[in-house]
């Protein structure tokens, strides 16, 4: 019980002084998400972030064996689901990443690769509030492998290849003029009377 009012006391106090921290940078800067967390901003994050995920959460194991085969399920889910905000390689050098506040943190590093896989399951699971990061899990936690491949994947990111990176770009969602594109030159190809735009040209 102690400890729980403690850790309470200890959130409350970190919470307390980013929201000073931010009422101050949005007198002094405005509410522009190019400009980047101060060192108080990201300290009070981790901190907070830490604190709200429970023990017995940062300590569970990846109940999902690592093989080839949930490697590249893994791969094709964080391609369709992950890549729009952290690239495909991990690094969050992404137009969308770069617009966001806080920007997406590169997954390949230390501050990513150095926390639990309960502690990566907990933030895709559970999502991370005030930031981009939603909630990807679905139903109960024992029954999320979705979430629990991409642990593995995160993992493999240090050691990612530049050969997988390019296969991963057919795995990417397609923006609206892709699949007009496409639609109009599958059309085309029925006998339809359309004409194949010179973009069409250029991807076959």
């Amino acid at each position: 019980m102690k400890r729980k009012v403690k850790v309470a006391f200890v959130v409350l106090a970190l919470v307390v002084i980013g929201g000073m921290s931010s009422a101050w940078l949005v007198l002094g800067r405005g509410f522009s998400a190019k400009d980047e967390p101060t060192f108080v901003e990201a300290f009070v994050a981790r901190r907070v972030r830490k604190l709200a995920t429970p023990r017995s959460e940062r300590d569970a194991k990846n109940p999902v064996t690592s093989s080839a085969e949930v490697l590249a399920d893994a791969t094709a889910h964080f391609a369709d689901h992950c890549a729009t905000c952290h690239a495909n390689d991990g690094s969050g050098d992404s137009p969308m990443g770069k617009g966001l506040y806080p920007k997406p943190p590169d997954l390949r590093a230390a501050g990513t690769q150095d926390l639990t896989d309960g502690e990566l399951f907990y933030i895709i699971h559970n999502g991370i509030r005030l930031t981009g990061m939603p909630a990807f899990g679905q139903g109960a936690v024992d029954t999320d492998t979705d979430s629990w491949m991409l642990v593995h994947f995160i993992r493999h990111l240090p050691g990612i290849t530049s050969e997988e990176v390019e296969q991963m770009k057919g795995m990417n969602p397609k923006s609206r003029q892709e699949l007009e594109e496409e639609d109009v030159m599958r059309r085309f190809l029925a006998g339809e009377d359309v004409q194949p735009t010179h973009s069409d040209h250029e991807h076959k």
